[in-house]
């Protein structure tokens, strides 16, 4: 065991200031984000839990979120275009729509979104976590589901009747995965959407496709590409994972998300360099004198910097893996109380990095205090 992991194991209790600021700055980094991040996917929860491997949406829509991706209706005629591709077997439209919900136990309307799926078994509009039993559920007319955390907020119960859109409906399902933290969402199947008049047989909403493929990536991104450059700019197709992508990039583009990140971010990076950097300093000059018999044994300066170098990395990568283990239970208490929230990779990763830099950074401020260890120090 290296002198620096023996040092920190033995003093811990003077470096745990270092790691807790290390990791309060990760969460603050991560949880707000992850917050977007889940208020985002809540909004193509059924895209992304669809068995559809491709999406058709106007030419110039980069966001999924209401029809057309919030670029303007698909004319119908775009539908045997996209069966012109040999690979195609199935398009279905998702259509989107909005609604006044009145639960026995309200008083006033609540606005909810409503989710249009199609109940046939294995439709490709069908989510993938959707149970037989679940799914026949809504197949009724005028039966709806709504999501667990939904339930307090429009006051129903399952089996309750309530008026959505000025029509009697009955919740016959009672979902969990599908929370949105603006408007609660309400599923219904496309024949009870007839049923309430609100289908728009005219003008289409995202079209998702089913593809005949060998189930790898590769092959439902050659589809897509070969969709597109027959698309004479009428559509544009994409994969799921592209399309959740781009609705993030979109989303986290507005004005106030940024700076609101960002603030939350240099808040973070502040604490966590300025607690770090003293805890370092004050737990090296606690033990000044150890290091100065060190150097009066024969150990070099050089040697000591290397020590603290590597006492500033066990103190990041505690910190990372107090942080990992907040977020853990911060998600685990988001998902009990059924909030939104979810993890883009690329920015967890970012994140350790930082947290790790911001260690090493400090560890480099402190090897100034090395040089009050000297050992003559020891005869006074």
């Amino acid at each position: 065991m290296s002198l620096a992991l023996s040092t920190l194991l033995y003093e811990w209790r003077r470096y745990l200031a270092a790691i807790i600021a290390l990791a309060l700055a990760g969460v603050l980094m991560l949880a707000l984000g992850a917050m977007f991040v889940g208020i985002m996917q809540s909004f193509t929860v059924t895209i992304d839990k669809s068995r559809a491997e491709l999406i058709i949406m106007p030419p110039k829509a980069m966001a999924s979120g209401g029809p057309g991706g919030g670029a303007g209706p698909l004319p119908k005629r775009v539908v045997p275009l996209v069966y012109r591709h040999p690979a195609v077997v199935e398009v279905q439209d998702l259509p989107d729509d909005f609604g006044r919900f009145i639960g026995p136990g309200q008083a006033s309307p609540s606005l909810v979104n409503i989710m249009i799926i199609d109940t046939s078994p294995n439709g490709v509009t069908l989510p993938q976590d959707f149970t037989d039993e679940m799914r026949r559920a809504i197949e009724a007319p005028y039966a709806v589901g709504i999501d667990v955390s939904a339930q307090k907020q429009l006051g129903v119960k399952l089996g309750d009747q309530a008026v959505l859109n000025g029509r009697t409906v009955r919740v016959a399902l009672i979902m969990n995965g599908y929370a949105n933290s603006q408007l609660a969402s309400v599923v219904m199947s496309r024949q009870t959407q007839r049923l309430m008049g609100r289908a728009n047989d005219e003008q289409l909403g995202l079209l998702m496709v089913r593809v005949r493929n060998d189930g790898t990536m590769k092959d439902i991104e050659r589809v897509r590409n070969e969709l597109n450059a027959m698309s004479d700019g009428l559509y544009r197709a994409w994969t799921k994972p592209e399309l959740t992508a781009s609705t993030t990039r979109q989303m986290m583009s507005q004005g106030f998300i940024v700076i609101l990140l960002s603030f939350m971010s240099s808040i973070g990076f502040i604490i966590g360099v300025v607690i770090t950097w003293q805890t370092l300093r004050g737990a090296i000059l606690a033990n000044i004198k150890e290091f100065a018999s060190l150097r009066a044994l024969g150990v070099s300066i050089g040697q000591l910097r290397g020590v603290v170098m590597e006492l500033s990395l066990w103190v990041g990568i505690l910190g990372i893996a107090a942080a990992a283990l907040l977020m853990v239970g911060i998600a685990m208490l988001a998902k009990m109380a059924n909030l939104p929230m979810g993890f883009d990779p690329g920015s967890v990763i970012q994140t350790g990095v930082l947290l790790l830099a911001i260690a090493i950074g400090s560890g480099a401020l402190t090897l100034g205090a090395l040089k009050k260890g000297e050992p003559a120090d020891l005869l006074k």
